[in-house]
């Protein structure tokens, strides 16, 4: 949605709010770029450019200061946004980010911006609660967009506008809300390094930037969600699979090597031959392996399920 106010067409506030966000790696930003292209509207880039992280774009563009950013930014620049109220409002509830444009300290309309909900991301957060995890959407997005797009995915707890600074710190206090309470954050952007780092598990959209892959413990190759399911599904067969090898390797030990010994000799004769001994030491490893290899033919059930 693109919504112009007093003399200005759309193509026209599209034009500068894409030229202002050019130079940005903020997703809403490439939103904006893509949605201009789309739309065959040429445009190059700022004179001058400064990013404002957690509130948006302040720009120069032909001599005329341009802001493209959220309603803290035109707070922090004094610029008034009341004319917008029932325009945010509505585009809030279709859970549609509204980005505010402002040419020389005016405002001068405001673009909708949502992206497109996949259904595997869907289907990915309901195999997730299967599994007994919580899902916590974190975004920067204002509350009212946040809680339109938590209940089209099913997300019962939202913290929304949160500042990238404060993501670390929220990832802290979920942390902090029990006492073996682990914590995994999956992001893409810059802004979610921090909080990647503090989380007990990153997970990195291969796809983000690479401050977040390096971050991060583990990178999703792809975008989708459902390889979330899969990595987690994946660790935990793989845990699963290292304790069944270790307690046939001990039960193995303990019933073997008191014969191997002879100590069962005096009492029931029993005795084992060396080359015996070692056939059946080779058989165990062979078994531990056999075992370990059923993982390549892992398939997430949680995956299955959705299909």
């Amino acid at each position: 949605d693109v919504l112009p106010l007093g003399n200005f067409t759309e193509e026209e506030l599209l034009r500068l709010a894409a030229t202002a966000d050019k130079l940005s790696e903020h997703p809403l930003a490439e939103a904006i770029v893509a949605g201009a292209r789309a739309r065959g509207i040429a445009f190059g880039e700022p004179d001058d450019f400064n990013a404002i992280p957690g509130h948006g774009v302040e720009t120069t563009i032909d001599g005329v200061r341009v802001l493209v950013g959220n309603r803290r930014l035109m707070e922090r620049e004094s610029i008034s946004t009341a004319e917008f109220e029932q325009t945010t409002a509505r585009l809030a509830d279709e859970g549609k980010t509204p980005m505010f444009v402002a040419i020389d300290n005016s405002p001068a309309g405001v673009i909708g911006v949502a992206d497109t909900l996949k259904e595997d991301s869907i289907a990915a957060i309901r195999a997730l609660e299967r599994m007994g995890i919580q899902v916590v959407m974190m975004t920067g997005d204002n509350e009212r967009t946040a809680n339109a797009i938590a209940r089209q995915i099913g997300i019962k707890r939202v913290l929304a506008e949160v500042l990238p600074e404060e993501k670390a710190r929220q990832v802290e206090k979920l942390q902090a809300e029990g006492k073996n309470r682990l914590v995994g954050m999956v992001g893409d952007g810059i802004n979610d390094a921090p909080a990647l780092a503090q989380a007990d598990v990153g997970f990195a959209i291969g796809t983000g930037a690479d401050v977040a892959i390096e971050a991060a413990d583990v990178t999703l190759v792809g975008g989708s969600l459902q390889a979330v399911v899969t990595a987690i599904e994946t660790s935990r067969a793989t845990l699963r699979n290292i304790k069944q090898n270790l307690f046939g390797a001990f039960v193995y030990n303990v019933l073997g090597i008191p014969i191997a010994a002879g100590l069962l000799y005096p009492i029931f004769g029993l005795l084992l031959s060396p080359i015996i001994a070692g056939a059946a030491m080779a058989a165990s490893s062979i078994t531990v392996v056999m075992n370990a290899n059923r993982l390549r033919f892992f398939e997430p059930r949680a995956v299955k399920k959705e299909h």
